[in-house]
């Protein structure tokens, strides 16, 4: 294996379960976020290497997220109930098992939360939040103005 492609393989296995966890967040399904994760890598691989390859796969990511998003509407699926997370997330190795119920209570309330936001809103509330990315990065990545993803983080963005 190359130089090059070893410190993309080291870069991609380092950020792999907070890039998990961010499709998971977008998607709701562990299934389609491991394969966003799995797109995310091959992707990476064809492209020249980044100066911060984190920031780069979640770019990645994120935009796979809402294109799966954006196809999901276009094909017309809907729901029978309420958008909720799978519950086998422990399996998935997205919460840490010591955490325990709290943790799972919590996260069930927020993915409650999250499904009232489009895809767009949560897309700029996890890469602002807790990536701490800048808006006008966010804004480049998700091809729209920076004051838009700042309104957006705000609750304003449907006005």
């Amino acid at each position: 294996m190359a130089e090059g492609e070893e410190r993309r393989l080291e870069a991609y296995l380092a950020h792999r379960q907070r890039l998990l966890r961010l499709a998971y967040r977008h998607l709701g399904s562990v299934g389609e976020a491991e394969d966003v994760v799995q797109d995310a890598w091959i992707r990476f691989q064809a492209s020249p290497e980044p100066l911060d390859a984190g920031r780069f796969l979640s770019r990645i990511v994120t935009n796979l997220c809402l294109d799966r998003l954006k196809s999901a509407r276009a094909r017309r699926e809907t729901y029978v109930g309420p958008w909720l997370p799978e519950p086998l997330i422990e399996k998935a190795g997205i919460v840490d098992p010591e955490v325990g119920e709290t943790a799972l209570d919590i996260s069930f309330g927020v993915m409650r939360a999250l499904e009232r936001l489009s895809p767009l809103e949560r897309a700029v509330l996890f890469l602002h939040d807790l990536f701490e990315m800048p808006f006008h990065e966010i804004a480049d990545t998700l091809q729209r103005s920076p004051r838009r993803a700042a309104r957006w983080r705000q609750g304003q963005g449907r006005r």
